[in-house]
């Protein structure tokens, strides 16, 4: 097998040699001491009699195995000598070209034991999580991505953080602004991660939606996705090239997105240094539930949410960095995106991860890779184990073992008991262990997880009475003969600092086995649904949050019974859809797993009506017809009631999410709509309807482009008309006040003629002499706005190099300007000594502490010079911040935009003291105030290189 690793051959060997030792060293330890299996990290540097308790016995045994596994003889002498695994693997070593015999590796992509590691226990954010595995073991395994069936890519920590860094700056680079939504539109590939990382290092905020997979839903799929951008104000849409002409119609259903790249695009300007930082109520996510094009619910997911999530599903699977998780689940989906991969990346676990589409092709690929990897922990919905049930043949997985599984999550969907029963026996003979099945419940506005059942223990199964759960609500136990029993699964207990309540109608909470409304709380609970008031309203009930799932509670563990949506009410009796449709799923002539039953209110009775649609790839009107009267007998049998209709459609009608799920609403709606026996259109006709759709969009886009070109021409114009003016006047008028006073009233013009006149709010005004202002630096435009917004004379300090210069140089000169080198430390004691001696004779100092602009949002690291001189001379400093002059012309970029800008004057602040202790302090309070009022990130440990002069002759 090939595997893309980061090192050479013999890095491999190297690394494949350790790796495979302590799996036989762990092997052993497990075998003989069972209790050590959870508690017991074993290192290299773990002593063989005191740490893992092998004696001599023991010692002679792991030798043995050494010996069988390498192909190589050890000297019996090792038994007695060796206290530790390195002590072992240096006779390793040794022993290879003493014998001559090459090194034997597993074949790659076969499990190998990696050291155990720690998790980032105290990490606040996910970008917390990434740096704590990277600083510590950047070259372990993370991802082993699918590509083929002896094709893996390995993704180390330091991989992802090194290209995710790339992205990051990209996004930045294209005007990225903290919280922007970008939406990640790319399957199952190391793009995906790279991105989605890539977007928060940026400060943004992930949306990944999942691309088109067939053709004739193209349409459908895309006025979805353009549903969830609008809803989100996605600003970015990252896509995968051989997609992009796709995404690019994307541009014509939503008047947000500015830009649509690809990971390669993003990646070509260089390398962001450090992340923007993030806190822990910052949100780290926003996860699109299934919903109606025109009405999509975005989960706001901070990184508390999803770290609170991870720790608390990692308590209840007891998870370590010893798992090894395989999976094919959607990266777009809460059980792939969270459960899947954030989960194995905090632990420490490396993870398999797989396209749906592969194992779609061929369920055998999951299993094959569980037995490769020796995985312990994998999940799915339901209908995968019953595609395993179908499509695996024994001989698919000859030879694969699943007896490393110890947890199988199965979620997502109502699962069925017949199914974890067939499966658990279909696979036994491959080593599965029913306790390995574990029934969950989740739902995104929980993160992913809420309810895990026990490790290791079997599925419960609980048979209730049919007709007192259905008219009265009662999971009244049915006895083992009642051939009418309804069948729920226990899908666990709260996971740890969770909780869940069942209520009625009225909010009150009800006794065991009574069905009613399941609501929870926790900390991985939701804030709401992202730019959605009303269905967040509707998402609370106090401090509980609705689930919209029916479900009882008997010895601790949750029953489901529902969606609350999907549960048909008929003749006073509920209707649980999801046994009905696996009831006539079974049926001969019927697509499994294709099937939807659905209300729909009858018109002239205004009753609800029982419909049951069902796929099938018969054409034969004949065998339709008798299709059709098995399905009525079978309801019948089952409910004691007929269904009013049963429709036969031809595959791919039903229609459902992205994870396999029946959508009955949206099929009740094609229903009620008449839009069940359409047919589905041609790609060049859809192409051609979301084109045209667009053209208003497109219209309007390019309309105000056009007005962003004519702005900017006006706006240069004008601005050089001014600064001609200024120079000219500057160079022309005797006294420096009415020099000033030009610049003040210029400035005040330029701002409000091109729509940008600061709204300034000031807690006190400078005093006429002897005071220093400083301000944050994000733009060209800075100088002008405090001159705009500040009368009378002012002193700023500028960079020495723009003195030499033959149109600045003696503009800067006339107006009184300061220079400073900043690259010079002998120079800089001078320049203070200049602003001090400005300063002590009344002078009114303006000084951007910064030193320098960027075009990444952020406030930089203070320099001390100002405030030294403050200090020193006893003068106050008066905090100035600035913001919106970014957005109007940022650093590096000659193209402005409209936008308004705030100034916020702060009260002075006086130094307690003369010394360099007392401009330090001064210093951290005039920035910590800023920061708080500038509304970017931190950068104080960003590091910008600052121009050098260049050498006067």
């Amino acid at each position: 097998m090939v595997i893309g690793a980061q090192n050479g051959g013999s890095g491999r060997a190297e690394s494949a040699l350790t790796t495979e030792l302590l799996r036989l060293v762990q092997e052993l330890v497990w075998e003989l001491h069972p209790h050590m299996r959870r508690t017991v990290a074993i290192k290299l540097d773990s002593d063989l009699d005191r740490d893992l308790g092998l004696d001599s016995l023991g010692r002679a045994e792991l030798v043995l195995r050494i010996d069988r596994t390498f192909k190589v003889r050890l000297p019996d002498r090792v038994i007695g000598e060796v206290d530790t695994p390195n002590d072992l693997l240096r006779a390793l070593r040794e022993a290879f070209p003493e014998h001559g015999a090459p090194l034997t590796l597993p074949p790659a992509g076969e499990a190998v034991l990696l050291p155990e590691v720690s998790a980032p226990h105290a990490a606040q954010t996910l970008i917390d999580t990434l740096s704590f595995h990277v600083v510590r073991h950047g070259t372990r395994p993370h991802i082993y991505l699918w590509r083929g069936e002896d094709d893996e890519q390995c993704i180390t920590y330091t991989t992802l953080d090194r290209a995710s860094r790339a992205i990051a700056l990209g996004l930045l680079e294209r005007g990225l602004a903290p919280g922007d939504r970008v939406a990640i539109m790319l399957p199952t590939e190391a793009a995906f991660f790279e991105a989605f990382y890539g977007v928060i290092y940026a400060g943004g905020i992930p949306v990944p939606i999942y691309p088109p997979f067939r053709r004739a839903q193209v349409e459908d799929h895309l006025r979805r996705q353009a549903g969830i951008l609008r809803n989100a104000g996605a600003s970015v849409l990252i896509v995968g090239s051989e997609i992009r002409s796709l995404g690019a119609l994307l541009f014509g259903l939503t008047s947000d997105l500015r830009h649509i790249e690809t990971v390669a695009e993003l990646s070509s300007v260089g390398s962001l240094e450090q992340a923007l930082p993030a806190a822990s109520d910052t949100v780290a996510l926003i996860q699109y539930t299934s919903g109606s094009t025109g009405d999509p619910k975005g989960v706001v997911l901070t990184h508390a949410n999803l770290l609170a999530n991870v720790r608390a599903m990692g308590e209840a699977l007891d998870a370590s960095s010893a798992d090894t998780f395989v999976s094919w689940l959607p990266l777009y989906h809460d059980m792939g995106l969270i459960g899947a991969w954030l989960g194995t990346l905090y632990y420490g676990a490396p993870t398999v991860i797989m396209p749906p589409l592969a194992f779609l092709a061929d369920p055998g690929r999951w299993l094959r890779a569980i037995g490769r990897h020796h995985a312990t922990l994998s999940a799915a919905p339901n209908f995968a184990f019953e595609l395993c049930c179908k499509n695996v043949r024994d001989e698919d997985i000859e030879g694969f073992d699943l007896g490393s599984l110890r947890m199988v999550v199965n979620g997502a969907e109502p699962v069925s008991p017949a199914t974890i029963a067939r499966f658990s026996q279909r696979f036994a003979k491959f080593g599965f262990r029913p306790q390995a099945m574990a029934p969950v419940y989740g739902l995104a506005e929980n993160a992913v997880g809420l309810a895990f059942p026990p490790v290791g223990r079997p599925p419960i199964i609980d048979r209730v009475q049919r007709t007192a759960l259905s008219r009265d609500g009662k999971a009244l136990p049915a006895g083992p003969e009642d051939p009418t029993a309804l069948e729920f699964v226990a899908c666990g207990r709260p996971i740890p600092r969770h909780e869940i309540r069942i209520v009625d109608d009225a909010d009150i909470e009800v006794p065991d086995r009574t069905e009613g409304r399941l609501q929870f709380k926790g900390p991985s609970a939701t804030k709401g649904y992202f730019r959605n008031p009303q269905k967040t309203r509707t998402l609370f009930d106090g401090e509980w949050l609705e689930s919209d799932d029916r479900a009882y509670i008997a010895n601790g563990d949750v029953f489901i019974t529902g969606r609350i949506k999907d549960i048909i009410i008929k003749a006073g009796r509920n209707i649980y859809p999801h046994e009905l449709e696996e009831l006539v799923g079974g049926i001969e002539g019927v697509r499994k797993g294709c099937v939807a039953a659905f209300p729909t209110v009858d018109e002239r009775s205004g009753t609800e009506r029982l419909v049951v649609l069902a796929e099938t790839r018969l054409t034969d009107p004949d065998a339709i017809a008798a299709m059709k009267r098995r399905i009525v007998e079978a309801a019948t049998t089952l409910l004691d009631m007929s269904p009013d209709e049963v429709i036969a459609a031809p595959p791919r009608t039903v229609p459902k999410t992205s994870s396999g799920k029946i959508r009955r609403s949206a099929a009740r709606a094609l229903y009620e709509s008449g839009q069940l026996s359409a047919k589905g259109r041609a790609l060049w006709w859809q192409l051609m309807r979301l084109t045209i759709s667009s053209f208003g969009v497109r219209t309007r886009r390019a309309w105000h482009q056009l007005g962003e070109y004519f702005f900017a021409a006006y706006w240069w114009s004008l601005l050089v008309v001014i600064a001609v003016l200024l120079w000219l006047l500057a160079l022309l008028l005797p006294r420096r006040n009415w020099r000033q006073a030009s610049i003040h009233w210029a400035a005040r013009a330029f701002l409000w003629l091109t729509g940008s006149a600061p709204q300034v709010e000031a807690e006190a005004w400078p005093p006429d002499k002897g005071v220093i202002l400083i301000s944050n630096h994000s733009s060209y435009l800075d100088s002008l706005v405090i001159a705009a917004v500040v009368p009378g004379n002012l002193s700023f300090v500028a960079k020495e190099e723009l003195a030499g210069q033959r149109v600045a140089g003696p503009f800067l000169r006339r107006i009184g300007t300061l220079f400073a080198r900043r690259t010079d430390a002998a120079g800089g004691v001078e320049d203070t000594q200049r602003q001090l001696a400005a300063v002590r004779s009344g002078e009114r100092i303006v000084s951007f502490p910064e030193g320098t602009l960027t075009r990444m949002p952020g406030l930089l690291a203070f320099q001390l010079g100002a405030f030294l001189v403050a200090a020193e001379a006893g003068v106050p400093v008066i905090p100035i911040t600035i913001r919106g002059t970014r957005s109007i012309l940022r650093g590096g970029q000659w193209f402005p935009r409209r936008g308004p800008i705030q100034v916020h004057m702060g009260r002075a602040l006086a130094p307690d003291g003369e010394d360099f202790n007392a401009a330090v302090r001064l210093r951290d309070v005039a920035r910590t105030q800023m920061l708080q009022r500038c509304g970017e990130p931190d950068l104080a440990y960003e590091r910008v290189e600052l121009e050098m002069p260049a050498a006067r002759g």
